[in-house]
């Protein structure tokens, strides 16, 4: 038990230092416009041996619940490929208004980013919360970086701002959704422990939006936690980043002041807020239809409402736990479990369930992640190639 708690602290430490890194590559490309870098996650032996082992836990579970593995592979030879070829190109138009919800608020601040560049640079950003185990932050600060890369200090308080209110938006989406498909459940009897589950995910839900909310009002409590964050680092690293820490501290607070004055101007702007919930809500629809395509493709079919209401918790659930920093790289394994589980308890047989969960992480898992790789590796190469042009430019 003792190397239990050794490990996981171990694992905390080693997360803590790769978030750091990619926080201080953030912060030194916000004072040097010009500099070239890149944010390219390693790949290390570690993080295979974590992503195996992600993989083996599902596979154990699967060989516990009274399941035939080979009807499971049976069942996905057997799948309908025209609807999970819909279900996959659904993806992208999930992705498509992600993006632009995220651009409506970006344009409202006035930061200039096109709608194709937003896109691009929210499949970058998904692809680091899959390489990196802390989807809390990872994204996010890998599109702030890239625009502050690309345009400078200067608005990477309003970068922040557009981030921060951007999932408000999302997680408020989420506890709609949820707090929906628990109500479609009760029409019928429900399992006490799906309930319960339900309302404290929303719960907990609508206590950090709150949470956030208060933040983005109280500048001080803001400054309060960013002055907290930094001598963590400070402990972690001891004196190693002393000089860094101390610079990235009165960065930070300058970017506060604008992001709190962004966020008020939010408040101001109901319309735009709006804009981009209803297209974080379609985002969501569709990634919810996905799901609903792939039970129709493996020849699953219950009355449609109470399918829609099953997915709704399901999945609702199912984000909340993989916005739970584990250290587990891609995400594998407590997904799946979770997923798996709720479908079952949900009254979906246990082969169904099993087969559902397969087909459906192979689209929001393994394809974000080919897809998110390539579009991150094309963005860093034509940075490379602008850097060149630039000094170049200079040299003549």
């Amino acid at each position: 038990m003792l190397m239990y708690y050794f490990g996981v602290a171990e694992t905390v430490h080693m997360e803590l230092g790769k978030i750091y890194n990619l926080a201080e590559d953030f912060v030194r490309h916000c004072e040097v416009q010009t500099q070239m870098a890149s944010v390219k996650p390693k790949i290390t032996w570690k993080t295979l041996i974590m992503l195996l082992i992600g993989i083996v836990a599902f596979i154990i579970y699967l060989f516990i619940l009274p399941v035939d593995i080979l009807e499971i592979f049976a069942k996905i030879q057997r799948v309908n490929m025209p609807l999970y070829l819909l279900a996959a190109s659904l993806i992208f138009v999930e992705m498509f208004f992600y993006s632009v919800a995220w651009h409506s608020l970006l344009s409202f601040l006035s930061v200039k980013l096109s709608i194709l560049k937003s896109y691009l640079y929210v499949w970058y950003g998904n692809f680091m919360d899959i390489i990196i185990p802390a989807e809390s932050i990872s994204g996010e600060i890998s599109r702030a970086y890239l625009i502050t890369r690309e345009q400078g200090n200067a608005v990477s308080g309003k970068v922040a701002a557009s981030l921060v209110a951007h999932r408000l938006i999302g997680m408020s989406v989420g506890a709609a959704t949820i707090g929906t498909g628990t109500m479609m459940l009760l029409m019928t009897p429900v399992n006490p422990l799906i309930f319960n589950l339900s309302v404290f995910v929303t719960g907990a839900t609508i206590f950090f939006i709150i949470l956030l909310a208060i933040l983005c009002v109280k500048i001080n409590w803001t400054l309060k936690i960013i002055d907290c964050l930094i001598k963590i680092f400070e402990f972690i690293g001891k004196s190693r980043w002393k000089s860094k820490l101390a610079k990235t501290r009165e960065i930070s607070f300058k970017i506060v002041e604008v992001f709190h004055d962004s966020m008020k101007e939010y408040a101001r702007a109901p319309k735009v807020v709006l804009k981009s919930i209803l297209l974080s809500a379609f985002s969501w629809l569709s990634y919810l239809a996905i799901c609903y395509i792939i039970f129709l493709a493996i020849g699953f079919e219950k009355p449609p409402l109470n399918m829609i209401s099953i997915i709704f918790v399901t999945q609702s659930i199912t984000t909340a736990v993989k916005s739970i920093p584990i250290g587990v790289p891609f995400e594998v394994g407590l997904p799946e479990i979770t997923m798996t589980t709720l479908y079952v308890v949900l009254g979906v047989p246990f082969d169904i369930s099993a087969t559902a969960t397969i087909l459906t992480r192979i689209l929001s898992l393994w394809l974000k992640f080919f897809v998110g790789f390539a579009i991150q590796q094309w963005v860093e190469i034509s940075a490379i190639k602008e850097s060149l042009k630039t000094v170049k430019a200079d040299k003549g």
